[in-house]
């Protein structure tokens, strides 16, 4: 279990969600194709430990900023991904944060305000 607790501000419901969990990555953006290699290899993880929609996108002003995305169906489902993480995946996560230039990425914790409105969004793309 590598991946540290959420911070979170206050007692969150273990059946609340969607979660959107975003993770920010800055990068060269010479080493944009092989870090995009990398972080599909990671989405695969992603999927298996739970999460039912993946996505990659990248800053339009900053060719450097790359944030990952991942929704997971309730914060207790989340809480179970950091459980199923194992040392093969952190091989993974190692090789792509590998290309982080600075600091470490920033991982943020999102769930839904109105879980009516995030499940008609998410099924309607």
């Amino acid at each position: 279990m590598h991946w540290p607790a959420p911070i979170v501000a206050s007692e969150i419901e273990h059946d609340r969600g969607p979660v959107l969990v975003t993770v920010e990555y800055r990068i060269d953006p010479k080493d944009r194709e092989p870090f995009l290699a990398a972080l599909k290899k990671l989405a695969r993880e992603r999927r298996r430990d739970g999460a039912y929609a993946w996505g990659v996108f990248e800053d339009s002003a900053d060719l450097s900023r790359m944030v990952e995305t991942f929704l997971v169906e309730s914060w207790l489902e989340h809480l179970r991904q950091h459980e199923r993480v194992t040392n093969a995946d952190r091989v993974l996560q190692d090789t792509v944060h590998r290309f982080q230039i600075e600091g470490a990425p920033k991982i943020t914790h999102l769930i839904a305000a109105d879980p009516g409105l995030a499940v008609a969004e998410a099924k309607s793309t």
